[in-house]
């Protein structure tokens, strides 16, 4: 199986895998389906699946959980749709997101980007002013006039003090002027990332397992688990949803983007090598046979 989108969206380029230390402008320029139908949100078979688990440890794991469960907008990695028609601009910013671990869709068209915003959720919108067919004031005005409340960061060249107060009273979250540092880009985005999913809480702690959510790192106990950004994008999107199932649907949409593609097979050997490194951690993926997958208390 793999990840399909919209067919009439531009599929966007490849990202590079080179990241340069500072984003510069160019000085010419003048200026996936929804998500899947189901959602499997009820427990599953909830006696026989937790009948063996101590109560104690299990309602301790479920509290600990809820902080999660009531401050996440969606059960799944962040997913950020990035609207720049410079290449190399997209290509670098692109990438540092890849590599951080989330899902991105690259867009160069204000049109097509209204388009995605309004049939895809999105935890995060990079943004560029200066688009060659509808300015990126005019699609953040539409964006919020739909009353979509996802946060915006305005990555521009446009310095002028009036552009940026124009930005942030129509409704960007933050603005950032190009030429910016990679870092710094970075920074912001895991500002308006951590208090998108967690409102200013950044770690979910479940049994011994801590996840640092904007920093996407793992700890059992003190000592830190070395994940791939696919593995941990599969843990907080499991972690979300705990005690819950997920169909193999969802996490396949969740964990890959426009450009990139993710079999079924891979998705098993994800969830595999994940399973190992929870090991001792007081938390254990299980499968539930034509379901999908769910992460639960282990047991003694």
């Amino acid at each position: 199986m793999r990840c399909t989108r919209n067919p009439h969206a531009a599929t966007p380029a490849g990202m590079s895998t080179q990241l340069p230390v500072r984003v510069r402008r160019d000085a010419s320029r003048s200026s996936g389906p929804a998500s899947t139908g189901s959602s499997h949100a009820g427990s599953v078979a909830a006696t026989p699946l937790h009948a063996a688990q101590p109560a104690c440890t299990w309602m301790r794991l479920r509290a600990r959980a809820t902080m999660l469960s009531r401050h996440s907008n969606a059960a799944r990695p962040m997913r950020i749709l990035v609207i720049e028609d410079d290449a190399a601009i997209a290509d670098a910013i692109g990438a540092a997101l890849a590599n951080a671990g989330h899902a991105v869709d690259r867009l160069a068209s204000g049109r097509q980007a209204d388009a995605a915003l309004r049939d895809h959720p999105y935890d995060l919108v990079v943004l560029d002013l200066g688009l060659p067919d509808v300015d990126g004031a005019e699609l953040l005005r539409r964006l919020r006039a739909r009353a979509d409340a996802v946060p915006v960061l305005v990555a521009t060249a446009r310095e002028e003090l009036e552009e940026r107060v124009r930005a942030l009273d129509l409704g960007a979250d933050d603005y950032l002027v190009k030429p910016f540092a990679l870092r710094e880009f970075e920074a912001r985005v895991r500002a308006l990332l951590r208090r998108r999913t967690t409102r200013g809480v950044p770690e979910l702690a479940l049994a011994r397992l801590r996840l640092d959510l904007p920093r996407r790192r793992a700890h059992i106990g003190t000592e830190p688990v070395e994940l791939t950004p696919r593995e941990f994008g599969l843990l907080e999107a499991l972690a979300a949803r705990l005690d819950r199932v997920m169909s193999r649907e969802q996490l396949i949409e969740a964990l890959c983007s426009w450009d990139k593609t993710l079999t079924d097979n891979g998705l098993d050997i994800a969830v595999y090598r994940l399973r190992r490194k929870l090991d001792g951690s007081g938390v254990r993926i299980r499968t539930v046979r034509g379901l999908g997958y769910l992460l639960e208390a282990a047991g003694d």
